[in-house]
């Protein structure tokens, strides 16, 4: 599990970047990488990005922290997830510096990018949306490297601090859950329920919505923000014998679903309403996927498995071909980026170069000799004889933006087709072993006979 975490940077940029790559923290700079600048010059790199923006905010960058659990990953493969992470969250349109330290007890990842994009200047938003998406990614990213991550949909709305709270025991929320929990089986209504809590320590307040606390807790819990299960109406409903809400069964749509397990399916066992309407579903999901099947043209279990080794196929390609239409467009950006420097910068170097006192003349344009020598740098190893204009780069940059786009869509839908074929596969699967297990049973019946 890797817990994240993000905030702006107002005015200390050279000194947050300089904390980053301390090199007692980062294994003598081992761990230290950068994408459109050198770590060294990123606070003037930043900040000449910055003097072209239009909407340049109040923030001079932002400084995300992605922390590991302890003794779950190596300091090489953190400080490849959070490169794979920068990447993804930015889309090669920001400068960033990424660090990994290994001073503490657990490893981290420092990730210090740009306020403003160097490809459009625009400035990053960021807000909730923004803050769930690096998370997303984050999680996903540990997950494909084997590591633990939070469950998606239980505790849903829990922040990290909570999740970290009710794994030491220590959340309210997840106290008063166990508590309703527990208490529901032998209340007789929510009245009876609030009595019963009182009873154990804790605080009601009556309003608009219920709320409790316990006498150290600060502020009152509402009932609601407990998740689907705890609202005042599930609550009663519970208590009155109905299901919890968050494990209502869905409702049907066209795509074809996984059959359902009824003989392993304890819901099914508990009650026989239940188990109906799981047997008649079930039915119903067995009749789609025969139905598919008959539409699609697939007679035989050998061909349906190289239907989905061949949309499996497609898909990997197709996410080949989009990663590498992605790369082409972040090196393109920061070429472009690159050449725009050198041309803006190229007239205050020949000056520096023609000037009597060059280090009078650098200490009032440092700066800027430093970005031209930078930017002089990558366009020797671009391998560039001649720069190409702007107008040419931009063509560029948008066929590759076509392309991506179309490559996305491509994507999308060989990946539901692909999730398609799996649920089409497994249920064939469980149909062929259920149809072996009553054969099975009706020789045993003949043998008996």
């Amino acid at each position: 599990m890797a817990v994240t975490k993000t905030h702006p940077i107002k005015s200390t940029l050279k000194a947050a970047i300089d904390y980053i790559c301390n090199p007692d923290k980062t294994d003598g700079k081992l761990l230290v990488s950068s994408f459109g600048c050198a770590a060294e010059t990123a606070d003037i790199e930043f900040e000449w990005t910055r003097r072209h923006s239009i909407d340049k905010g109040t923030h001079l960058g932002r400084h995300l922290i992605q922390a590991f659990e302890p003794g779950e990953v190596s300091a090489e493969e953190a400080h490849e997830i959070g490169m794979q992470l920068a990447k993804e969250i930015l889309g090669g349109k920001y400068e960033f510096v990424l660090t990994t330290h290994i001073d503490k007890g657990h490893i981290h990842n420092h990730l210090i990018f740009n306020a403003v994009s160097f490809t459009d200047h625009k400035h990053y938003h960021s807000n909730k949306r923004s803050y769930h998406e690096i998370r997303r990614a984050s999680d996903r990213l540990c997950r494909e490297h084997g590591l633990s991550v939070i469950v998606p949909g239980r505790d849903k709305g829990k922040s990290y601090i909570e999740h970290q709270a009710a794994q030491n025991g220590t959340s309210y929320k997840a106290k008063l859950k166990t508590t309703i929990d527990r208490l529901i089986p032998v209340s007789s209504s929510l009245e009876d329920l609030l009595v019963r809590l009182q009873r154990e320590g804790y605080e009601i307040k009556r309003g608009k919505y219920i709320s409790a606390r316990v006498p150290d807790q600060e502020r009152f819990t509402r009932l609601k923000t407990l998740g689907a299960d705890y609202t005042e109406d599930a609550v009663a409903t519970r208590i009155a014998g109905g299901p919890r809400p968050s494990r209502q069964p869905r409702q049907r749509s066209g795509k074809v679903s996984l059959l359902i397990d009824i003989q392993n399916n304890i819901k099914a066992q508990q009650s026989a309403g239940y188990q109906r309407w799981a047997t008649i579903e079930k039915l119903k999901r067995a009749a789609a996927t025969m139905n598919f099947l008959t539409e699609h043209g697939i007679g035989s279990y050998e061909e349906l498995v190289e239907r989905c080794d061949a949309v499996a196929a497609a898909s990997i390609r197709t996410r080949e071909s989009l990663r590498d239409t992605e790369q082409q467009i972040a090196d393109l950006a920061l070429l472009g980026k690159q050449i725009d420097t050198y041309r803006k910068m190229k007239p205050v170097y020949e000056r520096y170069k023609a000037s009597k006192d060059k280090e009078k003349f650098l200490r009032g344009f440092e700066s800027e000799i430093i970005l031209f020598e930078a930017a002089a740098r990558e366009i020797k190893k671009a391998g560039l004889t001649k720069l190409p204009s702007h107008d040419k780069l931009k063509a560029e940059l948008d066929e590759l933006s076509a392309r991506k786009t179309a490559l996305q869509a491509e994507l999308r839908k060989v990946q539901r087709e692909e999730k398609e074929y799996d649920t089409l596969r497994k249920n064939v699967v469980a149909l062929l072993e259920k149809s072996k297990e009553q054969e099975w049973q009706q020789h045993r019946g003949n043998d008996l006979e």
